[in-house]
């Protein structure tokens, strides 16, 4: 039996490879935001984990934010952890389940993910992939196969990430 609904145009993807401790991913919220604002749903902004071994809470962030894509708050609870990362510097596993809690979702299931690492498999294979093409630091954007490191700056990343978006929409 075939499908008669017609064919949804393949979006492109906006890899935003980030680390939920870093003070320079918090800098890039203002980019993301106002790339998920002009382009809606014709941009798929997808989070990608590169804990970095710098931040001690980030791999327990990055399956924080995993619990919260899977209870459908991915995005509110990135941009709330990110920034306040000071506060996850001090308060760890703690906080990010206060944050949780914060945003109205099942803090107990975040504390039981933390427990069991029932996302870690995912947190590994974004970090192995990151790692495979080439990314070194947070944030890295990876758009129609082109790899834009915001770790060292954030100036004109933003405009980049809009024109070759802006290219696929118009070849797709």
């Amino acid at each position: 039996m075939s499908d008669s609904s017609p064919a949804r145009p393949a979006v492109p993807v906006l890899d935003v490879w980030c680390e939920l401790q870093c003070p320079d991913c918090r800098g890039a919220l203002d980019d993301l935001r106002a790339l998920r604002a002009r382009y809606g749903d014709r941009l798929e902004v997808r989070l990608r984990h590169f804990p970095l071994e710098k931040h001690k809470h980030s791999f327990a962030a990055a399956q924080a934010a995993e619990e919260a894509l899977e209870q459908g708050r991915g995005w509110p609870y990135v941009e709330a952890v990110l920034g306040r990362v000071e506060e996850l510097d001090r308060g760890g596993e703690s906080f990010l389940v206060e944050v949780a809690r914060e945003l109205g979702l099942e803090a107990e299931e975040f504390d039981t993910a933390l427990i069991d690492g029932r996302h870690i498999l995912i947190v590994d294979a974004d970090q192995a992939e990151g790692k495979a093409i080439g990314v070194t630091g947070t944030p890295t954007y990876v758009i129609g196969g082109e790899r834009l490191d915001g770790g060292k700056s954030q100036e004109g990343l933003r405009e980049r990430v809009e024109e070759i978006a802006d290219r696929l929409l118009a070849e797709g």
